[in-house]
């Protein structure tokens, strides 16, 4: 389809935190999927593909499939290597909620952790909410004792549903 008004905001905050920034094309399975043109609409953003003497990487993906998801693993690892990229995770959890919600057992937030260690029973702030970690919950179903960093885990104990985006902090009572 293109570069979409939430592709281009997303790439607008992705420069705005001054982050390096991987592209991937999705729906690469679809007949009238043209790679081409996504690259094309890529340049005139100023994110000129690697493979067209630029310096953005990106891969072809189709989330139906699965086809490139295993590139764009490999991609992301590259990246963070050559970059450098590491975590403390010897330190009280910090991250942001990817989404929320109510559930049967009260407020759920999904979140991401970026750094530091989020532990069962942590006491954790996002913006106006607060609460316990009663229950750290993985994509598939499982209960954790602890998620480190660039893990997602569903957390139950809030007080309230806090927003996408909001940044979250454990911190000590």
């Amino acid at each position: 389809d293109g570069i979409m008004p939430q592709t281009q905001e997303a790439i607008d905050h992705a420069r705005a935190a001054g982050v390096t920034i991987i592209v991937a094309i999705n729906k690469i399975d679809k007949p009238q999927a043209n790679i081409d043109k996504v690259k094309k609409q890529l340049a005139a953003a100023n994110l000129n593909p690697e493979d067209w003497g630029g310096k953005t990487i990106t891969v072809g993906v189709s989330a139906k499939t699965g086809e490139g998801i295993d590139q764009l693993l490999e991609m992301i690892i590259l990246e963070a290597q050559m970059l450098e990229l590491k975590a403390n995770p010897d330190r009280n959890a910090k991250g942001n909620v990817i989404e929320s919600g109510i559930e049967p057992g009260g407020p759920m937030a999904t979140v991401l952790v970026r750094k530091g260690t989020l532990r069962l029973g942590d006491v954790i702030m996002c913006g106006q909410h607060y609460g316990k970690a009663r229950a750290l919950i993985n994509e598939e179903g499982k209960r954790l004792k602890e998620a480190t960093p660039s893990v997602a885990v569903k957390v139950l104990g809030l007080n309230g549903v806090p927003d996408a985006g909001q940044e979250f902090s454990v911190v000590d009572d």
